[in-house]
């Protein structure tokens, strides 16, 4: 077992691990439209399946949302 930080807690993973199968694993919420940074880094979308995650790597699912009148 590995341990990765996901959204500021602590996650325990069966490593080798893909950033595609970690948003699998957690039922991120519209996954279309979440964006995802890896230690600070915003990764696209079309490597999420190729992005191998490490021992101790900080995930955060963002989901930037727009709104407000004037």
């Amino acid at each position: 077992m590995a341990q990765i930080i996901v959204n500021d807690e602590k996650q325990d993973v069966q490593l080798p691990l893909t950033l595609g199968e970690l948003i699998k694993i957690n039922k991120v919420f519209q996954p279309e439209m979440v964006t995802v940074q890896v230690n600070e880094e915003f990764v696209e979308r079309d490597v999420w399946d190729q992005t191998q995650l490490k021992e101790g790597d900080r995930v955060d699912f963002l989901y930037f949302m727009g709104g407000g009148a004037a």
